[in-house]
């Protein structure tokens, strides 16, 4: 029998893939959204870490002798971690959005949909810059701002995985608002009227039990208030809520918004039209 010789595509396509993932295609594409941010790093790591400081200085200039404590601890201990997530999913969605709609709007979103990349490798790439560009703000905020207000974390571990959690919800939320929008108002009109509105009325300044009955049915209908009440408890030690409850809850909605994204991806909606 007369053995072919594998042709430079095979040996490239034998590279390229190990089984069925096209590891080199999805971290280029990791890769590729990570330098995105980073190559700014002034308008998208220290401006969200000066606006978190400056949310932390205001409400503790402006009520926080007044406020007294809140669960029995320090109005500005208790607001530090809701400011550090609020910041770490805003940042995350802006990420992947920004980044889709760009593409989009200057014309080589076709660059990303044309290589041998899977709905899951388009969308694992796209999440994993909005997962680290949260962490790094995460990490950057509780490093130079928490000890500052003699805050420490009780549960490293966890926040960790709720800075995870926050970041793959809202950066799959992300590529739906970036899929969906075809200009940059269209964007900021999600941004103004969902993801702003989903992060102020969730927990992050206020603990919802002082809350009439009917607002606190509707944030617990919220899952970025889970979002917030798990650092809270990771970092503090209190919460709203059970812990173990916000977990399913916030897994369940990533699980199905990603799974949104991933059907956008695999069918071209709004991106090959």
């Amino acid at each position: 029998m007369t053995h072919i010789a594998d042709t430079p595509a095979d040996v490239q396509q034998g590279v390229r893939r190990f089984g069925l993932v096209n590891w080199l295609g999805m971290w280029t594409l990791v890769q590729r959204e990570v330098r995105r941010f980073a190559s700014v790093w002034t308008q998208t790591l220290l401006a969200p870490l000066i606006t978190a400081g400056l949310f932390l200085l205001v409400f503790t200039l402006a009520v926080g002798s007044k406020r007294g404590d809140v669960m029995g601890l320090p109005f500005i201990h208790f607001l530090a971690p809701g400011i550090l997530m609020m910041t770490v999913i805003q940042n995350s969605f802006a990420n992947v959005s920004s980044s889709i709609v760009i593409s989009k709007v200057q014309g080589n979103i076709v660059d990303t949909l044309m290589p041998p990349l899977s709905a899951t490798e388009l969308l694992v790439g796209y999440l994993a810059g909005g997962v680290v560009r949260g962490i790094v703000v995460a990490v950057a905020i509780a490093l130079l701002m928490f000890p500052l207000i003699g805050l420490g974390v009780q549960n490293p571990l966890m926040a960790l995985v709720w800075v995870v959690l926050g970041g793959a919800f809202l950066g799959s939320l992300g590529v739906i608002a970036g899929v969906f929008a075809n200009k940059f108002d269209q964007m900021a009109a999600i941004t103004n009227f969902i993801v702003t509105p989903l992060s102020f009325l969730s927990g992050t300044f206020y603990s919802i039990e002082g809350l009439p009955p009917v607002m606190q049915a509707l944030s617990h209908a919220n899952p970025v208030f889970y979002l917030i009440d798990g650092l809270r408890s990771a970092v503090l030690g209190v919460s709203d809520s059970s812990p173990v409850l916000g977990l399913l809850v916030v897994s369940g909605s990533t699980l199905a918004v990603c799974t949104l994204a991933w059907w956008m991806f695999r069918t071209g909606y709004r991106l090959k039209s």
